[in-house]
């Protein structure tokens, strides 16, 4: 009787606490009535609550069959019992926890930030909509951005069953933005969006099957096919930003790749990211593939200079000997190839990016640095005009920010306002 007292006791705390994280909305995260034109649409609180709403299921089945065995079941079964509990409500705690994380920042000084930065990363899903509609079978929650500690921006894709979330499945895309990198004029912003839009495309396994089929057919090097075949996916993200953003793509990335040359010039064995040394050099020819020829020498030019295979060099013999014969290859087969999930049109088709809007870009820069705000650029094309204004330094780092997230706060606002217009009785 006293270990049935003590197993007891065990379970009114249990149970006291399995069900407190079943819901979750703006209120409760903190976001105050002057943070509503920051905070995550409804259908992402819809969303989250889904999922919260079915874990909490799981913890009151489990809680009603210990309620009716606890006082016959043999005590060790009645332990495993307790511990299938603790194990939903763990689950109920890291989903809740993710959520609350997110969530919550829109009612932070970084709110603004955030939002703005949705607003890009709904912009590159609508310039796949816009080349190529009904391309996505359905209605696509669009990424939600939040900040975090880390040197890069990374991502967690739509349906990818989360470690922290004990293999729950996440529910729409998060892009993780680290706290000093929170400006609008970062290509690895465009990079991490691009993982997303090739996972929701359908593409990932073709994709790496195509790559994998083309590096064999041109080296028929097993080894050298592999690393290709591990890099294919970072490759793409790289093509896609700087058809997202042109070259001022491919100019941030170089940027942020820039590091001493023993961490640039070095081959990490098994790893998903290209060479660093190789990485810009695939960059220079997608550029030179779109017909931005001035841009891929230069930026070649600069790499160049930076990094000399003969003074410093850890990569294998292979790989760098066999690179400028298989890079152009693997981007052909990357951004050029067509693909069935794409019906029968490849990455450039699909995400269209030629001179005119490079020559709306510079334009774009050109007013930013007068201090004039450009007002017929697309987001995403606003973050590369906010890149070649920084990097020309007419206007303060800092406000040539504010300005920026501003206006893609104010294009939220207006597409929310159409938005509800459209909705409206009046206008049914």
């Amino acid at each position: 009787m006293l270990t049935r007292k003590f197993l007891r006791t065990k379970i009114k705390a249990l149970t006291a606490r399995a069900r407190r994280l079943a819901s979750i909305d703006g209120e409760g995260v903190g976001i105050r009535p002057q943070d509503r034109p920051f905070a995550p649409s409804r259908a992402h609180f819809r969303a989250a609550n889904q999922r919260l709403a079915n874990i909490d299921r799981q913890v009151a089945q489990r809680l009603g069959r210990l309620e009716q065995t606890w006082q016959s079941a043999p005590k060790q079964r009645v332990l495993i019992e307790i511990a299938l509990v603790e194990r939903e409500i763990d689950r109920a705690r890291r989903a809740f926890g993710l959520f609350f994380e997110i969530f919550s920042q829109r009612g932070s000084a970084f709110a603004p930030a955030l939002s703005a930065h949705d607003v890009i990363a709904e912009d590159c899903y609508r310039a796949v909509r816009e080349a190529a509609p009904q391309i996505f079978s359905a209605p696509l929650l669009k990424p939600l951005c939040y900040m975090e500690h880390g040197f890069s921006p990374a991502t967690m894709r739509r349906g990818v069953l989360l470690n922290r979330l004990l293999g729950e499945p996440n529910p729409f895309p998060i892009v993780r933005i680290p706290w000093d990198r929170d400006t609008p004029w970062q290509a690895v912003f465009l990079h991490e969006v691009s993982h997303n839009l090739q996972a929701d495309l359908g593409i990932w396994q073709e994709n790496r099957q195509a790559v994998v089929r083309r590096t064999l057919r041109a080296s028929g090097d097993p080894g050298l096919t592999r690393i290709y075949g591990l890099w294919h996916k970072e490759i793409f993200a790289d093509l896609a930003a700087i058809l997202l953003g042109g070259p001022a793509a491919a100019w941030g990335m170089a940027t942020f790749l820039a590091n001493p040359a023993p961490r640039t010039m070095t081959f990490r064995p098994g790893g998903a990211h290209p060479t660093a040394y190789l990485r810009v050099h695939i960059l220079a020819e997608m550029l030179r593939r779109l017909g931005f020829d001035q841009d891929a020498s230069r930026l070649s030019r600069v790499w160049d200079d930076l990094y000399n295979p003969r003074r410093v060099n850890r990569l294998p013999a292979r790989l760098l000997s066999t690179s400028s014969r298989l890079i152009p290859e693997v981007v052909d087969e990357i951004a050029f190839q067509t693909r069935r999930n794409l019906a029968q049109r490849s990455l450039a088709d699909i995400i269209v990016f030629d001179r005119e809007h490079e020559q709306a870009i510079l334009s774009g820069a050109r007013s930013l640095g007068r201090g004039q705000m450009p007002h017929d650029l697309a987001p995403r094309h606003l973050v590369s005009a906010a890149s070649y204004a920084l990097a020309e330094g007419r206007i303060a780092p800092r406000l040539l920010a504010d300005r920026v997230i501003d206006r893609l706060n104010e294009l939220k606002n207006l597409a929310a306002s159409m938005q509800r217009q459209t909705l409206s009785p009046i206008a049914a």
